[in-house]
C-alpha cells in the first residue's frame, strides 16, 4: 500500500506543512526570481524549509515546485530545465522527510487558457505537466498534488499527465471565492462541479487551498463532504488577505487559526496544512490542536 494512504489509515487527521513562497523569501528570494532554479543553486535553503516544517510538526512536507511546469518555467528562459528542477525539488524534500514523513509534490497552475477561452490545446496542456510530473516521481515524490486550481479543464490534463507517469496517488485541490452565488473559482466552477469533474477526471482525493482563511474553508470542505467520500485536503491562508502599505500581508496569528481546527475536521478534512501567510508555527499551533 502507498505511504500516504497508510499514514491515513493510521492517523485519520494528517498535518501539511504550510506557505513556502514566503519562508523562501526569509532565505534571500527576491520577488521576480524563479523558486525553483533554487533546487539547484540553494538546495540546502530549500531543505531548511522542510525541515523547519517538519519539526513544527508536519507529517507531509511539498516541494519547491509549484511554478515547475513547462509554461511557467519558459518565462524564465529554463524550458529544457523542467524535468531537472522538479527531480531536484522532489529529491530535496524527500531527504528532509527522510523514510518516515510524506512528500507531497507541488504542481500549479499552467498560467495558460485551454481552448476556445485561449489557445492551448488538451493535448498540449498535458505535455506542459508531463516532465514535470516524472521528474517529482523520479525524485521520490509520495503523492501528486495539483493545488491551486480554478479550471476543471486544465486540472483534468494534470491528473491525466500524472496518471500518465504514476501510480501514486494524485490529489487536486481549487482555490474558491465567495460570491452571490456561494463559493466559485475564477473560472465559475462550483464546489459540487469540481469534486464531480475531478471524481470523473481519476482524481484520488480533492480539497481546497488558499484564497480563504480557515474559517471560510471549513465552509468549503462541509460543502465537498456533501459530495464525496473521498479524503479531502484543506489548506487555509493565515486569514483573508489585507492590502497594508501596498503590500499584500496575512495577518492571522497562529492561535487564531488554531481555534478553528477542530471545527475543518469536523467538516470533514483528512489533511490540513496552511498555504499563504502560514508560517512553521502556525503548523505547531494546528498539531497541538490534532493531537489534543
Amino acid at each position: 500500500m502507498n505511504r500516504l494512504l497508510e499514514k491515513l489509515q493510521q492517523k485519520k487527521i494528517l498535518i501539511s506543512d504550510g506557505a513556502w513562497g514566503t519562508m523562501l523569501q526569509s532565505r534571500g528570494l527576491i520577488p521576480g526570481d524563479c523558486p525553483e532554479e533554487w533546487n539547484i543553486s540553494h538546495p540546502d535553503d530549500v531543505r531548511f524549509i522542510a525541515e523547519k516544517y517538519i519539526a513544527a510538526g508536519s507529517d507531509i512536507v511539498l516541494t519547491n515546485t509549484f511554478g515547475g511546469s513547462l509554461f511557467k518555467l519558459s518565462n524564465f528562459n529554463f524550458e529544457t530545465r523542467v524535468y531537472e528542477f522538479n527531480r531536484a525539488g522532489a529529491q530535496i524534500s524527500r531527504a528532509a522527510a527522510g523514510e518516515d514523513k510524506i512528500v507531497f509534490s507541488s504542481v500549479g497552475p499552467s498560467g495558460k487558457f485551454l481552448e476556445p477561452l485561449g489557445d492551448v490545446s488538451q493535448e498540449q496542456m498535458m505535455n506542459n505537466f508531463h516532465d514535470q510530473m516524472k521528474g517529482l516521481v523520479d525524485g521520490g515524490v509520495d503523492a501528486i498534488l495539483i493545488e491551486t486550481m480554478a479550471d476543471t479543464g486544465e486540472a483534468a490534463c494534470a491528473v491525466k499527465a500524472a496518471k500518465a507517469v504514476c501510480n501514486l496517488p494524485v490529489l487536486v485541490t481549487f482555490t474558491f471565492e465567495k460570491g452571490k452565488m456561494g463559493y466559485r473559482t475564477m473560472m465559475g466552477v462550483s464546489v459540487e462541479q469540481a469534486v464531480a469533474t475531478m471524481t470523473k477526471a481519476g482524481a484520488d482525493m480533492l480539497g481546497t487551498n488558499c484564497g480563504n482563511g480557515i474559517e471560510q474553508v471549513v465552509e468549503i470542505i462541509e460543502e465537498m463532504r456533501l459530495h464525496t467520500n473521498k479524503y479531502l485536503v484543506a489548506h487555509p491562508n493565515a486569514g483573508l488577505p489585507k492590502l497594508v502599505d501596498s503590500k499584500t500581508v496575512f495577518d492571522q496569528t497562529p492561535a487564531e487559526m488554531a481555534k478553528h481546527v477542530q471545527r475543518l475536521i469536523d467538516a470533514g478534512a483528512n489533511i490540513i496544512g496552511g498555504c499563504c501567510g502560514t508560517t512553521p508555527a502556525h503548523i505547531t499551533a494546528i498539531a497541538k490542536q490534532i493531537h489534543l
